[in-house]
């Protein structure tokens, strides 16, 4: 387990010296779990949508549901650094409302940091966030919340317009105070440019190797989401074909009525009939 929560500032540090590593985590026990592990970044992702609550998207997640399970993380995970995804509309009404959804991260969930997914259309709001104190991660790319316009959960920066747009984006994040930059579903090479272009360091997924970092949604590298499988996603166990043949057998020996056995019974030394005689 670490000692030293990371800080912001230690993030930056390891640009260029130190690979990062990011994971998604909904509640205690994958904090905990992740945060024994060694990971340098928890983000409690609005994937929490889909992986967690059943949604088709990010789209329908509340600023309650993301309290409520960075809240859990904390908990689980008190001596990492904790990052609360912003959720749809909870950023983009007005920079005061903002700055109000960003604080009840670190008041009411202890966050660390906090999430934006987009572009320039984010740059003033980022940078309204951290002149209050707050840090903030920046997201380009794919950004699931609005890949609607984007064309759909799609690459993006495949032509050279485009990539050169993520390029201008990525330095106005940084300017605007980002400590990091997510990078999702670009070019290995654009993100490669990216990373070396900028002095704050990038968090690919779906973004290659040359980015300074990586992060996946942990139901994903376990094999926990069978909805679908991102094509960059790795997968490091295949855990729900595992617990769904655990819940059938318990299933069946419950049925069967060889679960509990004495093994997994309290005896009691005492007769019973002389307990309960009237």
């Amino acid at each position: 387990m670490q000692n030293m929560k990371l800080t912001p500032p230690d993030i930056v540090a390891m640009k260029g010296d130190e690979k990062i590593t990011m994971l998604t985590a909904y509640d205690a026990a994958f904090g905990r779990m992740l945060e024994s592990a060694g990971v340098d970044m928890l983000l409690v992702g609005d994937s929490l949508g889909m992986v967690v609550l059943g949604y088709d998207s990010t789209v329908p997640v509340t600023m309650a549901e993301m309290i409520h399970h960075a809240s859990a993380v904390r908990r689980g995970a008190p001596n990492t650094l904790l990052i609360g995804d912003m959720p749809f509309l909870s950023y983009q009404v007005s920079n005061a409302n903002a700055i109000a959804n960003a604080g009840r991260f670190f008041k009411e969930a202890g966050c660390d940091a906090v999430k934006l997914e987009g572009g320039f259309e984010v740059c003033g709001v980022t940078r309204a966030i951290v002149d209050a104190g707050m840090p903030v991660v920046g997201h380009i790319g794919l950004t699931p919340q609005t890949a609607g316009k984007l064309g759909g959960l799609k690459v993006q920066g495949k032509d050279a317009d485009s990539a050169r747009r993520l390029l201008r984006e990525a330095k106005g994040l940084e300017e605007a105070g980002a400590f990091c930059l997510v990078l999702e579903c670009i070019p290995d090479g654009v993100a490669q440019y990216i990373t070396d272009a900028i002095s704050i360091p990038t968090i690919g997924i779906g973004g290659g190797v040359h980015c300074d970092g990586q992060v996946l949604v942990t139901h994903d590298l376990l094999g926990m989401f069978e909805k679908f499988i991102p094509s960059f996603v790795k997968q490091y166990a295949s855990l729900a074909p595992d617990i769904k043949n655990a819940v059938a057998d318990f299933n069946k020996d419950v049925k069967d009525g060889v679960f509990p056995d004495a093994t997994y019974s309290f005896s009691l030394k005492l007769d019973p009939e002389e307990i309960f005689k009237e």
